[in-house]
């Protein structure tokens, strides 16, 4: 069952947990916060939506196996990279992340919103979350496409040598400066050299509980996998009154952090229920179903502590999810971050999504971090790959070069020897 609290928890603290719980375990109302525009809470369910679509489609992917992921910094990431896609491209895009008739503007503007919300949420949480464009140096990218990231999404966008011994070894550092270290590399070394740019996301949070489990009362306890299989966990405990429920399927508690602005929602399974069946059907209003029936209740939870690292290639699965055509080489419309590249006959494409994660509780609290990449490549001007078969009649000359004069010319319709 560790899975659920894998899945659940990143979802919890990142896009689903924090804005329209109605189940605080703190029933006081915070006067400084502002309530969410109607963008931004369409922006909420929008991620929140994608992220339920991402989750299924990664958790369908590696069944039976500890999972990690964060919604948001996907989105987030490809949120910038909207920004330069055109076309059918930039329509797929905005389906697959769920962004409907909304304008690029309104897109840009309720992530800009969101962000700043996210991070002054709880003085007793550190939440943090920053965006960076790394271009090719020389590579010619619209001033526009800069602009817009700048000001939405308070990117970062620098020009290096991708060719330089340390290109990758300076992009990875800010990726482990903005992860306090949680993750460490995101980009390959060497970089690809058809690689001109990477749009990546970072978010990183620490949160204590608010209630937090008694260290003298962890103890060493079996953990049941699969087929009667067993390994032996550390066991935390906590009495006390928490929002909770249960069901015929399962049962449910929320552990706030800090102010309690933002939760971790455990989900388990009752014995003989399916954890795949149940993330695999989850949706928005099951989520907000759930949600909405915990209720306070005194009792005891155990709850293994646990870390885990994870990282997945992304490609495969959003092209499943709906935008194929922004890694395709040859129909990626990609000209808003570079009109001229399209102008010499070559094409941008994604070539590769690539998602980072880390996690740790323990008796004190949680810290986790995750990081997206998303890698832009350029084609060459060489032409597609193809298979030419002469297994049937064919027709042939024989031409001097210099004066294209034809000497010979002839067809085959069956070769003999």
């Amino acid at each position: 069952m560790k899975t659920a609290l894998f899945l659940l928890m990143t979802l919890c603290f990142t896009t689903f947990g924090c804005s329209d719980s109605g189940t605080s375990v703190d029933a006081r109302e915070r006067q400084d916060l502002r309530p969410l525009t109607a963008l931004e809470q369409q922006l909420v369910n929008t991620n929140n939506a994608f992220g339920f679509r991402l989750l299924q489609t990664v958790n369908q992917s590696e069944p039976q196996k500890n999972l990690f992921i964060s919604p948001l910094s996907v989105s987030m990431a490809l949120g910038m990279t909207l920004n330069g896609a055109a076309g059918s491209t930039e329509e797929e895009m905005k389906s697959t992340l769920g962004f409907g008739n909304l304008t690029q503007e309104e897109i840009n503007k309720t992530y800009a919103g969101l962000m700043q919300l996210l991070r002054n949420l709880d003085p007793r949480v550190e939440f943090l979350i920053a965006n960076s464009i790394w271009h090719r140096l020389g590579f010619s990218v619209e001033q526009q496409f800069i602009d817009i990231n700048r000001k939405y999404f308070e990117a970062m966008v620098k020009g290096i040598d991708f060719g330089a011994a340390d290109a990758a070894k300076t992009i990875n550092a800010w990726v482990n400066e903005h992860t306090k270290g949680k993750i460490q590399e995101i980009v390959p070394d060497p970089i690809p050299a058809d690689v001109v740019m990477y749009l990546i996301n970072a978010i990183y949070f620490k949160g204590t509980w608010t209630y937090q489990f008694d260290k003298s009362k962890t103890a060493d306890a079996p953990f049941y996998v699969d087929n009667g299989r067993t390994m032996t966990i550390k066991l935390m405990h906590l009495r006390g009154t928490l929002p909770y429920a249960e069901t015929g399927s399962y049962q449910a508690i929320e552990l706030p952090y800090g102010d309690s602005l933002f939760t971790m929602i455990v989900v388990l399974p009752k014995a003989g229920q399916s954890l795949e069946s149940f993330v695999n059907n989850l949706t928005q209003v099951s989520w907000n179903v759930l949600k909405g029936s915990l209720r306070p209740a005194t009792g005891t939870l155990f709850l293994p502590k646990f870390k885990l690292e994870y990282e997945k290639d992304l490609n495969d699965l959003l092209k499943s999810m709906g935008m194929a055509r922004a890694f395709d080489p040859y129909q990626a419309d990609f000209r808003r971050i570079s009109e001229e590249v399209y102008r010499r006959g070559n094409r941008l494409y994604i070539s590769k999504v690539k998602h980072k994660s880390f996690v740790q509780a323990d008796e004190e609290g949680t810290e986790a971090a995750a990081v997206t990449s998303v890698e832009i490549g350029l084609t060459s001007t060489a032409p597609r790959e193809f298979v030419m078969r002469a297994d049937r009649p064919f027709f042939f000359v024989i031409t001097e070069r210099h004066s294209g004069t034809l000497l010979f010319a002839g067809k085959i319709v069956e070769p003999k020897m």
